[in-house]
C-alpha cells in the first residue's frame, strides 16, 4: 500500500513539472512573438515615415521646379523633363511596398535629382538674368547696333561658310536674318517689342552676303512672313516659278554691288498681329535661303 502510494506521489509531482515547464514555454513562446509582432510594427513605422520624408523632398523639387518653370516666357525643355522625372518617381513612391531595400533606392534616386536639379536652376538663374539684361536694353540705340553686328556677323559666316558659297555659285545667300515686333513712335523712333497687341509692324533685317560670282545690279529676293496660323502676312500675293507657286509679304528690291548689303523691310497686319509664334522666310525665286522664327505674346 505504501509503495502504491508513492508510485502515485511520484507521478503527481512529474506531472506538475511538466505542466510547469509547458507553461514557462507558453509564457515564452508567448512573448517573443509579442516581442516580433511589436519590432514589426515599429520597423513599419519608421519606413512610413521615412517614406513620407522622402515624399514630401519630392514635393518640394517639383514646386521649385514649377517656379522655375512658370518664371520662364519659352518654357525649357530641360527643366519640363526634370519635373516630369520626379512625378514618375513620387507615382512609384505611392504604391511601392515598405521595404529597406526599396526606400533606400528611392533615397538614392532623390539625391541623384537633387544634383540635377542644383545644375538646371543654376542654369536657369544665368539665363533669366541674361534675358533680363537683355530686354532693358533693347532700344533704338541696340537697333542701330544690331545692324552693324549683323554686317559683322556675315563678314563672319562668310569665313565658316566659305564652302556653301563656292557651291552654290552664281546664287545670292543671305544670312543674319532677325525679325521682331516694333512699335512706330510718331517721330519715326522704332522700339522693339516681344507684345503683340503693341506691335505696330514687323521688322525683318537680313544681309545679303558678298557673291564675286554675282553679276552687279538691280536684284530682288521674296520674304515670306507666316503667323502663327500660317497665314501670309503683308501683300500676300503669288508668283510662279515653273511648276512652284510662292505666296509671298513683300518684295526686297536692291542693287547689288558685289559687297555685302544689309536689308531691312517691314510688314503690316491685316488688324491686329496675333499671339504666338511667328515664321519668317527669304527666297531667291524659288529656292529659299534662309528661315527664322520668333514669338509675340
Amino acid at each position: 500500500m505504501e509503495s502504491s502510494s508513492s508510485t502515485n506521489s511520484n507521478k503527481n509531482t512529474g506531472l506538475k513539472i511538466a505542466l510547469g515547464i509547458l507553461l514557462a514555454l507558453f509564457i515564452g513562446t508567448g512573448f517573443y512573438t509579442s516581442k516580433l509582432y511589436n519590432e514589426k510594427k515599429e520597423n513599419e513605422a519608421t519606413l512610413t515615415k521615412e517614406k513620407q520624408l522622402v515624399m514630401t523632398d519630392l514635393n518640394n523639387m517639383a514646386k521649385q521646379y514649377d517656379i522655375a518653370i512658370s518664371e520662364n516666357k519659352v518654357a525649357n525643355e530641360d527643366l519640363i523633363d526634370a519635373r516630369n522625372r520626379i512625378q514618375n518617381l513620387m507615382d512609384s513612391l505611392k504604391i511601392s511596398q515598405n521595404s529597406v531595400n526599396s526606400l533606400w533606392n528611392y533615397k538614392k534616386k532623390y539625391l541623384s535629382l537633387q544634383e540635377e536639379m542644383n545644375v538646371l536652376l543654376a542654369e536657369n538663374d544665368k539665363l533669366k538674368v541674361e534675358n533680363s539684361l537683355l530686354a532693358s536694353s533693347l532700344d533704338s540705340t541696340n537697333v542701330k547696333l544690331a545692324e552693324r553686328n549683323m554686317f559683322t556677323d556675315s563678314l563672319l559666316v562668310q569665313n565658316t561658310e566659305l564652302a556653301t558659297v563656292v557651291e552654290n555659285a552664281a546664287v545670292l545667300q543671305t544670312v543674319g536674318l532677325k525679325a521682331f515686333g516694333v512699335i512706330e513712335r510718331s517721330s519715326g523712333k522704332l522700339i522693339p517689342t516681344e507684345r503683340a497687341r503693341r506691335s505696330d509692324k514687323i521688322r525683318i533685317c537680313y544681309t545679303v552676303a558678298k557673291n564675286t560670282l554675282v553679276g552687279a545690279g538691280d536684284k530682288e529676293l521674296y520674304v515670306q512672313v507666316l503667323d502663327p496660323k500660317d497665314n501670309v502676312l503683308g501683300a500676300n500675293e503669288q508668283i510662279q516659278f515653273g511648276e512652284t507657286v510662292l505666296n509671298y509679304s513683300i518684295v526686297s528690291k536692291f542693287n547689288y554691288e558685289n559687297r555685302n548689303l544689309n536689308i531691312c523691310e517691314f510688314v503690316s497686319p491685316r488688324g491686329e498681329f496675333a499671339e504666338g509664334r511667328y515664321t519668317v522666310n527669304v527666297y531667291n525665286k524659288k529656292e529659299l535661303v534662309s528661315s527664322t522664327e520668333f514669338t509675340l505674346e
